[in-house]
């Protein structure tokens, strides 16, 4: 990688067609714990091919979803599949198909990253000797070095070098761009962005609200362990507000700009006017159009404020002893 710029990472040959089955699919899932919150009733379905993006505040159950998806907790109710697996029953045949990334891996300190990532190629049946070669040269990870030696952020490479190589079918990723610098914080979201068009799916639990934005197809907002909304990004995009200003060469249009149901005028001194517009700016720019304009402004809420908007609504504080 050279400078700021980011190249999309070349497309290796899959070693199995994607499943034409649901990457993930649950059905009434509950998980209680003893005095604290898990999830409760959660349907949820991944398409091939999106990236799906896991929101929430802490203590929702994003981090209880992830562990019975992988099947290291288990629900006490409700069915999980995989690619229309049982996770429990078919467990080794899933986790063969899914790269995960924790959000925090344990490394042997004393290993280099070159022996911990062909200990873990390893264990995938990888067909040659290091599958991660490519991946390692693109997030400048130095392979020679012991882990213990390793900045949190070169951690954090091997961790994601991990659950990437060898293009499973799904990667499940918890805060993947934890410690990385925004250089490579961008050759993550081009991987990302690269995985999904190949057909490959993507459930992304982050708390980093611009990469959301910058990658994800539809977002699920999870809320007292319940999937409190499921929106397209575009959806999103659709509810932020414009804010338009606006000055007239002579008379304005008020009163047409005022009988518009998603405007709102904000400020009106004659000739300059302010308005906010909610959604479509068509009916607006039209109005506009019959007039003699001097002047126009408008600029639109950056998508991570309508994230927080709609997690704000959700956003209650978690119970003593909430899953996280």
């Amino acid at each position: 990688m050279s400078g700021s710029t980011v190249s999309e990472p070349k497309r290796s040959e899959a070693r199995c067609a994607p499943s034409a089955r649901p990457p993930i699919q649950m059905e009434a899932v509950t998980k209680r714990y003893r005095g604290a919150r898990g999830i409760e009733d959660m349907d949820l379905e991944l398409r091939a091919g999106e990236v799906f993006a896991f929101l929430g505040p802490n203590g929702a159950g994003k981090t209880t979803t992830i562990r019975i998806l992988l099947d290291l907790i288990r629900p006490d109710a409700g069915r999980v599949q995989l690619f229309g697996l049982d996770v429990r029953r078919h467990g080794v045949e899933v986790r063969r198909r899914v790269g995960y990334l924790p959000g925090e891996l344990g490394l042997y300190e004393q290993l280099t990253a070159r022996e911990i990532l062909s200990h873990f190629a390893y264990l995938r049946g990888a067909g040659r000797s290091e599958p991660f070669a490519e991946l390692a040269e693109r997030f400048e990870l130095e392979l020679s070095r012991p882990v213990r030696s390793l900045s949190k952020g070169n951690r954090q490479k091997v961790a994601l070098v991990q659950a990437l190589m060898g293009d499973p079918e799904l990667l499940i990723l918890d805060e993947p761009t934890t410690g990385l610098d925004p250089l490579v914080q961008d050759q993550v979201h081009a991987t990302i962005r690269s995985a999904a068009r190949s057909g490959r799916s993507v459930f992304l639990s982050s708390h980093v609200l611009s990469e959301v934005a910058s990658v994800a197809d539809r977002v699920g907002i999870i809320s007292d362990g319940r999937i409190a909304r499921l929106v397209r990004i575009e959806e999103l995009r659709a509810a932020a507000v414009h804010y338009v200003d606006v000055r007239f060469q002579g008379q304005g249009g008020y009163e047409e700009l005022c009988a518009l149901s998603n405007v709102r005028i904000t400020a009106d001194a004659g000739a300059t006017m302010s308005i906010e517009v909610t959604g479509s700016l068509d009916p607006v720019i039209a109005v506009l159009a019959r007039y003699a304009i001097a002047d126009l402004t408008i600029r639109e809420t950056d998508l991570e404020t309508v994230f927080r908007g709609a997690l704000g609504r959700h956003d209650e504080k978690p119970g003593r002893g909430a899953a996280a």
